[in-house]
């Protein structure tokens, strides 16, 4: 079973200095670590990523399709374990989830896989070991370093 929780939104963009930035002058502010690739945002219990557009189609071992958030967006559920994640990838899979990258340990030092659902949008399951999850499964990012 997939616990019924969302625990990141990624938005797949064009240049993620640039959203950032945005995000940031809407007043929302990033997470306690910096990178040029991606940022995260706490939005009271769900984070917002915002990942390069490529980038995330290549995680996801999804294609970019014209006029199509398929690959542009992904939506993830954190796990406790990367035992946990390959079961959910299994029982996605088993009901009708298309598996399009398999879970393996991934460059940022996790776990994680994707699958589309039927109308082909992806969902990324993961383990991250440097986002502890709160007793009710919301990850619990590092404080934000600037002002």
């Amino acid at each position: 079973m997939i616990p019924q929780r969302m625990t990141l939104v990624t938005l797949g963009v064009a240049d993620v200095a640039v959203l950032r930035r945005f995000y940031e002058g809407l007043g929302f502010r990033a997470a306690g670590f910096d990178s040029e690739g991606v940022a995260f945002f706490d939005m009271n219990g769900v984070v917002l990523a915002v990942f390069g557009r490529e980038d995330l189609a290549e995680d996801a071992n999804a294609k970019l399709e014209s006029g199509s958030a398929h690959a542009r967006m992904s939506l993830a559920i954190n796990l406790e374990s990367e035992a946990a994640v390959d079961a959910a990838m299994a029982f996605a899979a088993g009901h009708g989830g298309r598996v399009t990258q398999p879970a393996r340990k991934v460059f940022w030092g996790g776990y994680a896989g994707y699958f589309a659902d039927p109308d082909g949008f992806l969902w990324e399951i993961a383990y991250n070991p440097f986002w502890p999850l709160d007793a009710d499964g919301r990850p619990q990012l590092p404080p934000p370093t600037r002002p």
